[in-house]
């Protein structure tokens, strides 16, 4: 496909990108020209794509599994030669009138005669067709082609040699045909030369040569013998003296076929073995003859119906779905304007009072590692089971607003696909990127929270730990003390306390050492104090901005650049797909995505309800904090301008 600068494209604007904007049915034909570096898509996966299956079948015209541009194009062209007026594809409708096929084009009059042929079978008089008469007329065709194959089945059967068990028996007789052949011969080689005997029986030597090893690991070394001695009598015997590694085969075919043909025998000759034989080669002519003459019935009618009634398939599934197809293909408008159409969004995710509206399947989790986390999108990923078939898939869901605090792996949620049904959702990986510039001011104060509490909680485990085995070391030593003295009174136990000096110099120093830092830690606070209070009052809101600055500064910037860089193509990429140009997910589109829970205001009485602390309380806290925090700042920057001065 190369560029043509004689048409004029149009283009928007959607999520902050430009697109191509395909407006017309000439925008349609004249796909094949459009630059490729303008296509949003380049492939896709068929099976990835929540689209009717059908028409992504037809769109797909090698048959590899994948949409290509250039199927994309084929299909283009091929609709729209079939039609006068190319604006109707813009219709999305169900029913097309027969005058509106191009029939000076070969594809517009194959449709249109395909059309009036269809209702004349139907015997139905209109001048439209529609979806509805195409598919109850496939439907027809189906269920003719269905009966003449059943109609050939019932009728070989009919000719069936040994009736229900037919097919049992024929492979019983074939499985061993070649072996009973071949002990037909060996008994003519002797009965040609008795001396042939020895060559043509069981030879001791290939016994012999397994040794004494089981022989049950050599079976086929005993099934290359004979199936029985070969003797010129030429005789088959149907009980004793077969070849143990053929004896279940044997017994198989004697109880389906020798036994209803011979009953009561021992033994059989070659000819009527032979007789066996071509009664099942008759059979299996006649069943093949039966079969054809089946097969020459769906091709001269109902093949004829098929090929009749497929193009118009081709066509009005085209017809219906192709443009909103090339929206989510050409310029993936669909994500911005009616998710509900956007191909890759299979459903909504209910989860910590949210409702996630962008949900992607994942079709292979390994793929889902360092691409996914470039879309710089807060993802959760989810194993969900559907709750009435018990059917499995796992999803990625965008989380653009509210908090993170509660999302964690472990979580259950609820799953609502685009046929709205209901799945168990559980959350199996987060990967976590900012959601807001809200949420950056307050993480690191969340993560330094978070870290005390760890820390204080490890200490606190760790002391009690330490406690108890101290405690249970204790008692051990007192029983054990116990039971020492028990034993002789006269001696002290072991590990008994000892009298020991009191050791009053080493108690002062650590004592001094405690006093020299709490007045180190007094005299800074007091020193940042008054450096602090020091200032006028405009000169405090200032330190304290700093301060702030210093502190959030740098987790509002970076999320302030990832939120204007969120990318959907990355999680794509990572399905499979060829995406072209970036799908931007900005801050606007990113509140849309997903909707938070509202609860109306007002008071409500609730008996058991917490109080709550006043909001200026709060707010007193918050300041004091911030101005210690001021303070300790200016002092350092002081020291250290002293100290650099």
């Amino acid at each position: 496909m190369e560029k043509s600068d004689k048409y004029q494209w149009k283009y928007c604007s959607l999520g902050g990108a430009v697109r191509v904007d395909i407006q017309s049915g000439e925008d349609i034909a004249r796909l094949g020209e459009l630059d490729p570096k303008l296509w949003t898509i380049h492939s896709c996966p068929v099976d990835n794509v929540i689209f009717d299956k059908e028409t992504l079948t037809i769109i797909d015209n090698d048959n590899d599994g994948r949409i290509r541009l250039d199927d994309v194009v084929a299909t283009a062209q091929w609709v729209t030669s079939a039609l006068r007026n190319k604006d109707l594809l813009l219709r999305k409708e169900s029913e097309i009138a027969i005058s509106e096929f191009d029939e000076q084009s070969e594809v517009g009059k194959l449709l249109a005669d395909s059309a009036r042929a269809l209702l004349e079978k139907e015997g139905v008089e209109k001048e439209t067709i529609s979806m509805e008469d195409i598919e109850k007329f496939r439907e027809g065709v189906a269920d003719r082609a269905n009966a003449a194959k059943e109609a050939a089945v019932i009728k070989a059967e009919l000719a069936s040699p040994f009736g229900e068990n037919t097919a049992a028996a024929v492979e019983a007789c074939n499985a061993l045909r070649d072996k009973v052949a071949d002990f037909f011969l060996r008994c003519k080689l002797v009965s040609f030369n008795e001396e042939c005997r020895s060559a043509v029986d069981m030879s001791i030597d290939s016994i012999t040569s397994v040794g004494n090893a089981s022989l049950s690991e050599h079976g086929e070394v005993i099934a290359a013998c004979p199936l029985a001695r070969p003797d010129k009598g030429s005789l088959l015997p149907l009980n004793e003296g077969i070849n143990p590694a053929w004896q279940a085969p044997m017994a198989k075919m004697k109880a389906l076929v020798l036994d209803a043909e011979f009953p009561g025998a021992e033994a059989i000759t070659e000819e009527q073995w032979n007789a066996v034989v071509s009664k099942i080669d008759g059979y299996l002519t006649e069943k093949a003859a039966i079969e054809a003459s089946g097969a020459e019935l769906l091709d001269g009618s109902v093949a004829a119906e098929t090929a009749l009634v497929e193009p118009l398939h081709k066509f009005i599934r085209l017809y219906r779905y192709f443009y909103e197809f090339l929206h989510n293909f050409v310029s993936f408008s669909e994500l911005y304007g009616n998710l509900d159409n956007c191909v890759v969004n299979a459903g909504k995710l209910l989860i910590d009072q949210r409702c996630c509206e962008l949900c992607v399947n994942v079709k292979d989790m390994s793929q889902h590692g360092e691409m996914a986390a470039l879309s710089g999108m807060f993802l959760i990923y989810c194993d969900c089971v559907e709750r009435v078939s018990g059917e499995k898939m796992q999803i990625v869901a965008a989380l653009t607003a509210g908090s993170i605090r509660d999302i964690r792996v472990g979580k259950n949620a609820v799953f609502y696909d685009r046929q709205n049904r209901d799945w168990d959702a559980t959350v199996t990986k987060v990967v976590e990127n900012p959601i807001n510039i809200k949420q950056a001011f307050w993480s690191p104060y969340r993560k330094f929270a978070n870290w005390c509490s760890t820390q204080i909680n490890k200490f606190a485990s760790e002391k009690e730990g330490k406690s108890m085995d101290k405690l249970q070391g204790s008692v051990d030593s007192s029983v054990s003390n116990m039971q020492a003295q028990a034993q002789n009174p006269a001696q002290p136990a072991a590990g008994a306390p000892q009298n020991k000096a009191f050791d009053i110099a080493k108690f002062a120093g650590i004592f001094a050492a405690i006093g020299m830092a709490i007045g180190f830690i007094g005299g800074f606070l007091v020193d940042a104090g008054k450096a602090f209070f020091s200032l006028p009052w405009w000169g405090m809101i200032v330190a304290i901005a700093g301060l702030m600055l210093i502190i959030s500064g740098p987790s509002m910037f970076l999320a302030w650049s990832k939120l204007r860089h969120r990318n959907l193509a990355p999680v794509l990429n990572a399905n499979g797909w060829a995406v072209n140009t970036a799908i931007p997910i900005n801050v606007p589109f990113g509140k849309y995505l997903t909707h938070m829970s509202s609860y109306p205001i007002g008071h409500f009485n609730d008996p058991f309800a917490e109080k709550k602390t006043p909001a200026w309380k709060k707010w007193l806290w918050i300041i004091l904090v911030l101005l210690v925090a001021a303070g300790v700042f200016l002092y350092l920057t002081g020291r250290l301008a002293a100290f650099i001065g």
